[in-house]
């Protein structure tokens, strides 16, 4: 599909922990944000800042060159793509990026879908969670039509460090799950590695300091205690245990045996708290 125009007008739908500030990010840029919400309350996350406020999902899509979904899983996508008619309202040309963990099959159904009405769906899984949400430290993993990447791109520059296209549909949400996999058994290596450390008298503080500049280290190890603390971890839990079975059923649907790296990382997710408030005891 070619490029028809720069795009102007950004459309969201999703303002929860995650999505909020990614609104507010493109609310403090130059594109115009247009936001529709299900519930009123949740567009006080955008108090004073500039946005429009449509009455309706097919108003936002009739608006808008791009629509930003960050919502909780696929059927949710479905539902504000077909039943509540953003496929049907939006312009040819225009573009959708889902920002939702999902299934790879369904990416590219939805890319299919939309194609029919030259529309572009970018599957585009975002990766550093809340935190790096705030600071616009984002990164975006893409899949779909290369033009409506090189399109959307200055738009996920506004909450992301880095955008990286991986391919056709249904590639950023693969690449999103391996991505998760890996995250969450190293999680466990780490709780494995920290537990025996404490346990035989290592300075679990100064271990982690060491791990920061060392080849042990990891990023998940420098998030826990920072990034994921005792009040947050219980949510983060839950969000892994569900992109665990994403990944297990994703990626398995592509004939790949999922079973031992899904069993290692639902064991990292299961001793998440566990391990946060290990680290907790030994911060300064």
């Amino acid at each position: 599909m070619e490029s028809v125009s720069p795009l102007q007008s950004v459309g969201f739908i999703g303002l929860g922990d995650q999505g909020a500030p990614m609104a507010r990010a493109v609310a403090g840029s130059p594109f115009h944000l247009r936001v529709w919400a299900r519930r009123a309350v949740s567009l006080e996350a955008l108090h004073g800042l500039p946005h429009t406020a449509e009455p309706s999902v097919r108003a936002l899509g009739a608006e808008s060159d791009i629509v930003l979904l960050v919502l909780r899983d696929d059927s949710d996508v479905e539902n504000v793509l077909v039943d509540q008619g953003l496929l049907a309202s939006m312009k040819p040309g225009s573009i959708i990026a889902n920002h939702g963990t999902g299934d790879p099959e369904t990416a590219i159904r939805f890319a299919e879908l939309a194609e029919l009405r030259g529309i572009s769906v970018l599957d585009a899984p975002v990766s550093g969670g809340g935190p790096a949400a705030v600071l616009r430290k984002l990164t975006t993993i893409v899949g779909g039509e290369a033009g409506a990447f090189e399109r959307a791109e200055p738009v996920f520059d506004e909450f992301s460090t880095s955008s990286v296209y991986m391919g056709g549909p249904g590639s950023g949400q693969v690449a999103k799950l391996l991505n998760n996999a890996l995250t969450m058994t190293n999680l466990k290596n780490a709780e494995d590695i920290l537990g025996m450390a404490d346990s035989i008298g290592v300075n679990v503080a100064a271990f982690r300091r060491l791990l920061a500049s060392s080849s042990g280290g990891s990023f998940i190890i420098q998030a826990l205690g920072d990034e994921i603390t005792p009040e947050i971890a219980p949510h983060l839990q839950d969000l892994m245990v569900k992109d665990i079975e994403h990944f297990a059923e994703g990626v398995g649907r592509l004939g790949i045996d999922t079973s031992e790296i899904r069993d290692r990382g639902r064991a990292g997710a299961d001793g998440l708290i566990e391990v946060v408030e290990l680290v907790k005891r030994h911060l300064p």
